[in-house]
């Protein structure tokens, strides 16, 4: 019998869970764990979000992306990112889109 982990930012649902979100980028917490972030990190996205340079999902640890991956919820589209470092832009009222994202800003 296999048992799933469920990530520290996403619901039995796979959706994404503002607060947590929010918690990632101000603590500097991993997505799936929720431990403490060193370098590198590591961002999953679309292609879109690539292109953009702007991603959804929370700061990963590079050892953590495989579980990510694994996940029932996980999208086969994702690609992979690795940084140094990222912003966490909150969202204009004008903003089509209402979620933050994170921006690498030092691409490894």
């Amino acid at each position: 019998m296999s048992v799933t982990v469920l990530p520290f930012v996403w619901s039995a649902g796979g959706e994404l869970v503002k607060a947590r979100v929010t918690q990632c980028a101000l603590s500097r917490i991993c997505g799936m764990c929720s431990r403490p972030l060193g370098r590198p990190v590591a961002f999953v996205g679309t292609p879109l979000e690539v292109g953009r340079n702007a991603f959804h999902c929370p700061p990963l640890h590079a050892a953590c992306v495989g579980e990510l991956r694994a996940l029932p919820y996980a999208d086969p589209t994702w690609e992979v990112v690795t940084t140094s470092g990222f912003e966490y832009v909150r969202p204009n009222r004008e903003d089509a889109d209402q979620r933050p994202t994170f921006q690498p800003n030092s691409l490894l």
